[in-house]
């Protein structure tokens, strides 16, 4: 069963963002074009709920954040169930520790899911993913790697990823109403 995610991700300038979408729109299928909200709960392990045009979501994924391979839990529900999403892990004890907004474009590029996001108060960010197993999350992990070097972007190490994410995790309130 394909349910672990490998994924590469970089920060990006908004002027490198257009031109990717550029690159992307000519060179790949485009999957959608997608806003996002979605709510970090306080909790031992990454558990947050998201909605977006299509549907709203609970999803849990195992290990540390930017990690680069992760196992994923999702449940889908109706969009309009968000809220209630919201209020279920409220009345669990939980409460939101991040709000994140984020304007998405995904696209289908030869078999790699590509996400070029702008996200309220945090940047712009190019991520590569696929989906693969215990077995084989090395190997596509080398393929992502290798496609961001054809695409001339370096890596933002995962200290970088990290100080950014306690930086809008301390400060999002602020930030997002800039």
């Amino acid at each position: 069963m394909k349910n672990v995610e490998v994924e590469v991700r970089s920060f990006i300038s908004k002027e490198q963002h257009e031109e990717l979408l550029s690159f992307f729109r000519e060179n790949s299928k485009l999957i959608k074009e997608d806003y996002q909200e979605t709510y970090y709960f306080d909790s031992d392990q990454d558990l947050r709920i998201q909605k977006n045009n299509l549907f709203s979501k609970i999803w849990l994924k195992k290990g540390d954040m930017h990690d680069d391979y992760r196992e994923e839990i999702e449940i889908v529900f109706d969009r309009d169930n968000f809220e209630k999403l919201e209020e279920l892990f409220l009345t669990l004890g939980h409460s939101v520790n991040i709000k994140w907004f984020r304007n998405r474009h995904q696209f289908d590029w030869n078999g790699v899911k590509v996400c070029l996001d702008y996200t309220k108060g945090y940047g712009y960010v190019i991520e590569l993913e696929m989906m693969g197993d215990e077995d084989n999350k090395e190997e596509l992990l080398d393929d992502l790697k290798s496609k961001f070097e054809e695409l001339g972007i370096g890596i933002t190490p995962k200290k970088e990823f990290g100080q950014k994410f306690e930086h809008y995790k301390e400060n999002w309130k602020e930030l997002v109403n800039n």
